[in-house]
């Protein structure tokens, strides 16, 4: 059954189980910035490009040139969850 197969008078069992992952998913595919309650601030001027804060972030939101330096965030993908901001050791990210 497919999802467009999906209706008010599908029965029950025909359901797929509530609460399961059943493919993978993250922030790329989906804009979720817009339900963030904190805002990182990146300050460039403090940033050593060090490289711990993107490997730690859940949402992939802050994007790598291809010579290890970082760009601002991608504010789409963002949720605001700051622990980038706790493993930034220049205080270079402030959450707002």
């Amino acid at each position: 059954m497919t999802e467009d197969t999906l209706n008010n008078k599908t029965p029950w069992q025909d359901l797929t189980i509530g609460g399961n992952i059943y493919t993978a998913g993250n922030a790329k595919e989906f804009k979720t910035g817009d339900w963030r309650s904190t805002t990182p601030i990146f300050k460039s001027e403090l940033c050593k490009h060090c490289g711990l804060c993107y490997p730690v972030c859940p949402d992939d939101a802050i994007p790598v040139n291809p010579d290890g330096t970082r760009k601002d965030f991608d504010y789409d993908a963002c949720k605001g969850c700051g622990v980038c901001a706790k493993v930034c050791p220049f205080k270079a990210i402030e959450m707002k």
